[in-house]
Parts: structure tokens; sequence; C-alpha cells
């Protein structure tokens, strides 16, 4: 193949990227698809009395069909990345649920929901060893196949395949942390919310240290981002008496889905003017 024929390299990255710039609309729609995840996952599994285990099997397969439209994608497209970030969300919340929790851990006068097994019983702190393991494990056999951490650089399938993997992990591993800084710490959903809230503070601080590598920055990030959104969801969803706003989990998935739709329509408008620039017209 000769020069001649061959793509400018500008346009031959941004067929191939396939993951959204990371600015403050990211983190905006990050917390919100992940809150909604918290919301969404607990009306299936508790609300909606479709149980732990059943829920974790449904949202698994949704997260599968959702994750294959995005792999096949040629380009980044909003609506498929945002998606699947919000099936990863549930189907973390209800996996976490179901790792962790088991029939006393539900309301009073509750003695089942749905079929198949209540729940492990492992406890947050377990729970959390296991999948802080898991996603270890995702980040060095990464580090082993030579690709890059950088999701602004990641342009291939099995980098992409990597990059959902851990993503899935983290956001079960954040409902852990989040439900056990709600329920377990004494700190409560506002209160939890607000640490989170200012450990993230302090990692936007380290971006602008220059020894501080910002793709550390960013998974440390996105990982707590999660259990932000857990204890925020709860916060929102909980009765007053518990310390929630008593919104309900319908309410609350009404609200955030509104949201997260908004800043697609908002992103999806933006990646449009982009290919417009990139590729004039003739």
């Amino acid at each position: 193949m000769t020069a001649s024929v061959m793509p400018p390299p500008s346009r031959a990255k941004a067929v191939m990227k396939k993951l959204p710039e990371i600015t403050l609309a990211f983190w905006v729609m990050k917390v919100a698809a992940t809150t909604l995840g918290e919301t969404a996952g607990d009306m299936i599994s508790q609300t909606l009395k479709l149980g732990y285990f059943l829920s974790t099997v449904t949202l698994f397969a949704i997260f599968v069909v959702t994750l294959v439209v995005q792999l096949r994608s040629s380009r980044y497209h909003p609506v498929f990345y945002w998606t699947v970030i919000l099936s990863t969300s549930m189907a973390g919340t209800t996996l976490s649920d179901f790792m962790n929790r088991d029939t006393g851990n539900l309301s009073a006068g509750t003695t089942s929901l749905g079929w198949g097994p209540q729940g492990l019983g492992l406890g947050y702190p377990t729970g959390a060893a296991i999948l802080t393991s898991l996603l270890i494990a995702v980040f060095v056999v990464w580090k082993m196949t030579g690709l890059t951490f950088d999701i602004s650089k990641i342009n291939t399938f099995r980098g992409e395949a990597l990059f959902w993997t851990a993503i899935l992990i983290s956001n079960t591993l954040g409902t852990s942390m989040g439900d056990f800084l709600a329920d377990s710490s004494g700190l409560g959903y506002l209160g939890g919310a607000v640490l989170i809230t200012a450990v993230l503070a302090v990692l936007a601080a380290f971006t602008q240290v220059r020894w501080i590598p910002n793709v550390l920055v960013f998974w440390l990030a996105f990982v707590l981002t999660r259990p932000l959104g857990a204890t925020v969801g709860d916060f929102f969803t909980k009765p007053a008496v518990k310390g929630g706003l008593g919104l309900g989990t319908y309410g609350a998935s009404a609200v955030l889905l509104a949201v997260l739709a908004g800043f697609i329509v908002y992103a999806m408008a933006g990646e449009r003017r982009r290919r417009a620039i990139a590729v004039p017209a003739a």
C-alpha cells in the first residue's frame, strides 16, 4: 500500500477511538450513571423483589449485550458507551449485594427476595478484599500485555476488553465500599458521600502534581465515583428514619435517568461537531 492511499493519522485515530474525552462533563455523567445504577439495581432486586441472584443474572446478561454493541461499534458513540457504564453499575450493585448480604440484611418481615440463593453473606470487608484482588489481577494482566492504561489512547479490541473488565469489577467493588461507608462505618449516607467527595477533591489536586501519573489518578477517581454513586443513591432512596430523603427507587431512578439522558444528548451533539471539524465536507 502506498502512502498516497493511506488515511491521515488524525483521521485513523478518530475512526479507532471508541472511548470519550475526560472532561468535567465526563465525571458528572459518571456519577449520574453510577448513582442511577445503584437506585435502578435496588429497584429491580428489592422494590420489585426479583432478588439479588436473579437480578444479577439478568443484569449481567444485559451487560453482555450492551458490551457486544459497544465492542462492535467502529467509533465512539455516547449512547453505546454510557449504556455499558450504566449496565455495569446496575450489575455491580446487585452482584455486590449478593456477595455481601444474606437474609439478615432484608427488611423486617421479609424472609426472601425472588428465586434462588438469598446472598452469600460474605460481608463488606471480605467482599471488598476479593474484588480488590480481582481488580489487581486484571491490571497485572493488562500490564503484561504492554497495552496502555490511558483511556485516551485505548484503540484496540483487546485494550477495550480489558478496560470493560476492569470497569465491571471496579463498579462492583465501589458498591461494596459505598454500602460499607453508609451502613457499617457509622458515617451514614450523607457522611459517606461527603468523605468520598473530599477524597476526590484531593485526587483532582494531584493532577497538578507532575510526579504523580495522571493515569493512576484517573483510575483511583474512577473507582471512587462508584461508592459516591452508591452513597448518594442510598441517600436519595432510603427513608428519612434511616437518614435518607425517602424519594424511593422509582422517583430517584426517574430523575437520574432524565439527567443522564440530557447529558448523553449533549455529548452526542458535541461528538457530531467534532466529526464535522475533523472530516470537512468535500
